[in-house]
């Protein structure tokens, strides 16, 4: 499953607000065990636990995107759209603080 979040803030701008968004994640999910491990500048490896499964995954930040990437196993799939939903909410808030010049 790939899953696409505009941001429309600039590169730069956007992995700053990824990895805002990704600690803040870590911090308010932590029962899931979020784990986020930068391998460069603009892409990383998220780990976390949901009902008892490991899922892998990445996110890539483009200059006008953000890219999520997971193999959603199909006991998962009916909660796919929530947690999406909650990744996204996540990173547009960061990419919001970001244009405001707040981080």
């Amino acid at each position: 499953m790939q899953h696409r979040v505009k941001h429309g803030i600039g590169r730069a701008l956007a992995i700053q607000a990824t990895r805002a968004a990704m600690d803040s994640y870590s911090t308010k999910y932590g029962a899931y065990s979020p784990k986020t491990r930068w391998t460069s500048d603009h892409e990383a490896r998220v780990v976390f636990q949901a009902k008892g499964i490991t899922l892998e995954g990445g996110i890539e930040v483009l200059d006008d995107e953000v890219v999520l990437q997971m193999d959603i196993p199909f006991l998962l799939r009916p909660f796919q759209r929530r947690g999406l939903e909650v990744v996204e909410r996540e990173i547009r808030a960061w990419c919001e603080r970001a244009q405001r010049g707040e981080l």
